[in-house]
């Protein structure tokens, strides 16, 4: 008998497993509507949507099985709109979707002790901790967390990778080779060779916890104190390369708070918005896998963000690019625009592209905090009209995304922003986004209370209110 609890590791083996279930599924779906014919209106209703949910529950199984880049995908899926599925059903997709955040399947606690065992040198637990809990309360893509007493008393979080994960995020990531091939045929100006490096170079990272330890070390000491972001303090002496011990942090997840009054969602999307972009302006660093696992509401208002596994550092002629990009689309400059873009690299040969209409496309992906000026609602709608603008070859802007190039450096960036908006959208959250970002470009005054608290934070440690843009006017 196949030991459900092994990670498969060989990419025919990944690629398979999900696909069988999609392929079963789909016969059994087909059989379903066939059946149909023969049902009364309700009874098709009732059975379609039992084929769907069980559909959805054997997707979620597969992926938090699989693991590594595939339990990404379904985590990201939870939150925007599967616009490919029919509107009637996706609300049951996205409700079993979520559950790989909040209620991934974890592995056995005998698969994962002796990973411990061999990166603590054969010390036993006891003389390390005070207490374990074997089973785990958190699982996430390459790791799951237990929770656990210091011998001082302290409450603690233990991150512990799953073992044969590395082998199994090689095999995703030789199919992500294959997506990034496709990808530069629809868009020939993609330098496949230096995306595939970056996604490859940032995965790797992630399964180093020494490295991740380090990038929440910097996170932590820079937000010490701040009014509303915490970052958990990381247990230094105990954390190894697959073995990651942070302080615990106890509060409400994602699907409490979206459960919360508006202005309250609205507050903490300002705070996941403050703490995902500003932290480029702030610290020139910025984490690149945000979802709604990474974030909880303590109890006193605070967001506690967690995970820092995917992180990427700019420097400052980087983010004086991106302020100069961001100054010519709030100005309705195409020209301007055009040019800065060419400048980060997205375009070769500017005067081959419509800047009008490269202005027009960057409205509908970015203009929700770039060029609106209002106080805007996020909804899943314009997340999804977003993505699409994105990536897909439905989208009226298809003929420029297949002319544009997205360079190696902007790649996390734009990780980051999708999954910022679609957290947003999942909130509903409303705030001028536009307003917010202008006090990182323009040094403006703070559009809300939350700005003046946090600029108050950051100017008694010395940090300029703007790194770049002022200066050059």
């Amino acid at each position: 008998m196949a030991d459900d609890s092994k990670i498969p590791k060989g990419r025919i083996r990944r690629s398979a497993k999900l696909g069988s279930i999609v392929g079963a599924q789909g016969v059994r779906y087909a059989g379903t509507k066939a059946a149909n014919v023969g049902r009364s209106e309700d009874e098709s209703k009732e059975a379609l949507e039992q084929r769907h949910l069980e559909t959805a529950m054997k997707m979620v199984g597969a992926l938090g099985q699989m693991k590594g880049a595939a339990m990404k995908l379904g985590q990201f899926a939870s939150f925007i709109d599967t616009e490919f599925i029919p509107e009637e059903y996706r609300e049951i997709y996205q409700e079993q979707l979520a559950k790989l955040r909040t209620d991934a399947p974890s592995m056995p606690w005998e698969k994962v002790e002796p990973l411990l065992e061999e990166e603590y040198d054969g010390e036993p637990l006891s003389e390390l901790f005070a207490e374990f809990e074997t089973e785990a309360f958190a699982a996430a893509s390459i790791g799951q967390v237990h929770r656990a007493e210091l011998l001082d008393g302290r409450q603690v979080a233990v991150k512990i990778q799953y073992p044969g994960i590395a082998e199994a995020l090689d095999a995703d990531l030789r199919n992500a080779g294959t997506l990034v091939r496709l990808a530069k045929v629809l868009a020939p100006g993609l330098d496949a060779k230096a995306i595939a490096e970056e996604i490859r170079e940032r995965v790797m990272e992630e399964l180093d916890y020494e490295y991740e330890a380090q990038n929440q070390r910097s996170f932590a000491r820079a937000y010490r104190e701040h009014p509303f972001i915490y970052v958990p303090e990381v247990v230094t002496r105990l954390s190894r390369r697959r073995v990651l011990v942070t302080e615990f942090v106890s509060g409400r997840g994602f699907e409490e708070i979206k459960q919360l009054p508006h202005e309250e969602r609205s507050r903490f999307g300002e705070i996941v918005f403050r703490g995902s972009f500003g932290s480029i302006y702030h610290l020139q660093h910025f984490n690149a896998d945000p979802h709604p696992g990474n974030y909880i509401l303590m109890d006193d208002d605070r967001v506690a963000f967690l995970d820092f596994g995917m992180t990427k550092k700019l420097d400052r002629e980087q983010i004086l690019l991106e302020q100069r990009a961001f100054d010519a689309a709030s100005r309705n400059d195409p020209e301007a625009f055009r040019q800065a873009l060419h400048d980060l690299g997205f375009i070769k040969k500017p005067s081959k592209l419509d800047a009008e209409r490269l202005l027009e496309h960057m409205r509908v992906v970015g203009g929700w905090f770039v060029t609106e000026d209002r106080d805007l609602e996020i909804t899943p709608r314009r997340v999804m009209k977003i993505i699409e603008a994105t990536n897909d070859p439905r989208s009226e802007y298809f003929d420029l995304m297949r002319r544009e190039s997205l360079p190696a450096e902007e790649l996390m960036g734009r990780r980051m922003e999708i999954g910022v908006v679609a957290v947003l959208g999942q909130l509903q959250a409303k705030r001028n986004w536009h307003r917010i970002a202008r006090e990182w470009v323009y040094a403006d005054p703070p559009a809300t209370e939350l700005g003046a608290l946090e600029w108050d934070y950051f100017e008694e440690r010395g940090v300029k209110r703007t790194p770049g843009l002022a200066e050059t006017f």
